[in-house]
């Protein structure tokens, strides 16, 4: 899994299809992400010690990765990313369109 925290996706399937969000939280072992503003889910809480005062809250909910992609910034289009191992043995994100490392 090669998407991180605070990378830029582009939604490619189901209700939310061709918005692009910022990824809020990762979750690998259960291969799903968080994105901001994409499955936006409204839940109901009820007033207790933590908060005063019940109501709907609308939170986002988590998607699965493989409905996402990562978009480029300075190609303005989605990209794979590919793992690259520099000579002294650290290993590095790169876009597959442009060659850039990301971090």
């Amino acid at each position: 899994m090669y998407i991180r925290k605070k990378d830029t996706v582009l939604i490619t399937r189901g209700r939310y299809k061709g918005r692009v969000g910022r990824v809020l939280d990762v979750y690998p072992k259960k291969d799903k992400l968080l994105v901001e503003g994409v499955n936006v889910h409204k839940h109901h809480t009820k007033p207790g010690q933590k908060t005063q005062s019940g109501g709907i809250i609308s939170r986002e909910a988590p998607i699965h990765i493989s409905n996402v992609m990562a978009w480029c910034e300075s190609e303005k289009k989605p990209s794979k990313i590919l793992m690259k191992q520099l000579s002294d043995g650290s290993r590095v994100r790169v876009w597959k369109i442009t060659g850039e490392t990301l971090d």
